[in-house]
């Protein structure tokens, strides 16, 4: 990757996914130079600034992009096979209940962020959409918004692209809100997940950060509250299977 681009991928009508890359550049400082407290304390606060997280690992915004096209180019070629297995098939039953909220009609201007497949797509990057403003009548994306480097700048450009009275939709891992399932579900997540991935796709890092992805991504709360700082309304919610996936809702008006 020569320049520190993002990148995902887009279609009009999909259920898989591809994705994102972002990076940083930081202009030199003639007050950086060697022996400059003030330049050395400058420089130090832009690296913290520019810090995220890949999983449980913390790295530079430059570099998680290449990380999770890295993840994502290894995992393609099992991706439907691993999605069965992982979730026993239920991840069909929540993308149809997404397909089903979303309730499309012929005609409908659908841009489906974090695609694999459809009916057309394009490369590019979903902080900064290659679409003229309120454009399409909804918006979604599964299971891709977690991977953004900048949340709150791909819900900005989703607000933008939009047209007056269309629709934000987005399913993706949440927080479980059974304590007994939640138990549950951290022994499988760590336990057996990597250890399905490695069996079934050689893969065991590629399905550890999937895990770890999930628990750094906000809360439904939390990631309401998101939803309505980049501007849209009538936010809503709706858990499925005791949390482990929310469908979140909102309209631009």
């Amino acid at each position: 990757m020569a320049a520190p681009r993002s990148c995902a991928l887009w279609d009009y009508y999909g259920r898989r996914w591809s994705r994102v890359m972002r990076g940083c550049w930081l202009p030199r400082l003639r007050s950086s130079w060697p022996g400059n407290p003030l330049g050395a304390r400058l420089l130090s606060q832009q690296n913290q600034a520019t810090k995220t997280h890949f999983g449980f690992e913390t790295v530079s915004e430059e570099e998680k992009g290449g990380k999770v096209y890295q993840v994502f180019e290894s995992v393609a070629k099992n991706y439907d096979v691993m999605n069965d297995m992982m979730s026993l098939g239920i991840h069909r039953i929540w993308k149809d209940l997404l397909l089903w909220k979303m309730h499309p009609f012929p005609g409908t201007q659908l841009l489906d962020v974090a695609g694999g497949t459809g009916l057309a797509w394009i490369l590019g990057d979903a902080e900064e959409l290659p679409f003229d403003d309120d454009k399409f009548d909804v918006y979604t994306i599964a299971f891709g918004i977690r991977n953004v480097t900048h949340i709150d700048q791909a819900l900005q450009e989703a607000h933008r692209v939009l047209k007056p009275g269309g629709r934000f939709l987005c399913l993706e891992f949440s927080q479980v809100n059974n304590p007994l399932v939640s138990r549950l579900y951290d022994l499988y997540s760590f336990q057996v997940i990597p250890v399905l991935g490695e069996v079934i796709a050689g893969d065991w890092k590629s399905y550890q950060y999937l895990v770890e992805s999930i628990r750094q991504f906000p809360s439904q709360e939390e990631f309401k509250e998101m939803i309505e700082d980049a501007g849209f309304q009538k936010v809503t919610y709706e858990n499925l299977t005791s949390g482990i996936v929310a469908i979140h809702s909102g309209f631009k008006l």
